[in-house]
């Protein structure tokens, strides 16, 4: 049988505009009350509500699972010689840290980089894709310590203003320290809401991706398939596999709060690093919803967003018409954009 090969997918289509004022800067409060778009992704047809009327749309035994990873302060200050330098941590590394430096062009192997309260790193390695690679010389458990203290909340660019509390960047259920960018889908949850979801069978599972560079790194290749995806931590428990089984036989829905937790019960690997890339033809195994919010264009977050859009239409580009779709008219509904933005619920 001849295998015929499929042409490259240009990263361009993936594209839309976005007026300014429709990227968030702050979560809305009380956090349930953001809005909600609903997508059937068999029609392709969609509706608006908010998010505290979820549990309309979700059935006695459906299982969300959440990212329970936390964010710490991963962005420092600090200086080689005279030239101040902005590090930003990304993940522990063997017996050192995987980092971004800025300006780091002219920083050299070897250079010692000193920080704010005097401590110190030694940059041992360049990456060619941007990273570089620091020894703090001490144990990945205490430089996180230390970054939390000394350390700035690692809102993104687009964010114009650092947030007065680190729960304003956290899920109200964050609990393994380790991401540098927060899982936002979760933001929408309030306590309450979930405990009212869970009086109504709605049952919760957990699993852990930290959010680092192969999550929040724009596609900067002509084609998606050329985009190289870092590596990420996951642990999906041993718990979690259990529930999900459990509601597969029962016929229940797996709903991922997150293309986090998405990418993670996707991925083969159930604790490791995983760097898998979902793009539209892809066949998910265990998802059969999505919460989500309105990601960048060009992300890698939109692509897997339309994979899951358009599983079931005989072509997979019927997911990014639909989801492009939806955003255009997001915006015109004066939707909120991007990680402090409204959420959308796919099935």
């Amino acid at each position: 049988m001849i295998r015929k090969e499929l042409m490259p997918t240009p990263t361009s289509i993936f594209d839309y505009n976005l007026p300014q004022e429709r990227i968030a800067q702050q979560s809305v409060e009380p956090r349930d009350h953001s809005r909600l778009l609903v997508l059937d992704r068999s029609t392709g047809a969609w509706s608006h509500h908010h998010f505290f009327e979820i549990g309309s749309f979700l059935r006695p035994g459906d299982l969300l699972v959440i990212n329970e990873t936390k964010v710490f302060n991963a962005r420092l200050t600090g200086r080689v010689g005279k030239v101040e330098m902005e590090v930003f941590l990304l993940r522990p590394d063997g017996d050192g840290w995987l980092a971004l430096a800025r300006p780091g062009r002219k920083l050299r192997v070897s250079e010692t980089i000193t920080f704010i309260d005097g401590r110190t790193c030694v940059v041992t390695k360049k990456h060619d894709d941007g990273t570089v690679r620091l020894d703090f010389h001490t144990p990945a458990d205490e430089v996180l310590a230390w970054a939390d203290r000394v350390g700035s909340i690692p809102v993104p660019p687009y964010v114009s203003h650092i947030p007065s509390s680190p729960d304003q960047y956290q899920t109200v259920y964050a609990k393994q320290v380790g991401s540098v960018a927060a899982p936002t889908a979760g933001f929408h949850f309030t306590r309450e809401l979930m405990e009212r979801l869970k009086t109504t069978g709605i049952r919760f599972a957990t699993v852990t991706l930290h959010v680092g560079l192969g999550t929040f790194r724009p596609i900067k290749t002509d084609t998606i398939e050329a985009h190289n995806m870092h590596e990420e931590w996951i642990d999906v428990p041993q718990e979690t596999q259990h529930l999900i089984a459990e509601t597969k036989k029962k016929g229940g829905r797996v709903i991922a709060v997150g293309t986090t937790t998405a990418r993670a019960l996707e991925s083969d690997v159930k604790s490791g690093f995983t760097n898998i890339f979902i793009t539209p033809g892809y066949r998910f195994k265990t998802i059969d919803g999505l919460i989500t919010n309105f990601h960048l264009p060009k992300s890698s977050l939109l692509v897997l967003v339309s994979a899951f859009a358009g599983e079931h239409h005989t072509d997979p580009d019927e997911g990014r018409r639909i989801v492009l779709d939806a955003y255009r008219d997001a915006i015109d509904q004066k939707y909120r954009f991007y990680s402090f933005g409204d959420a959308m619920l796919i099935v």
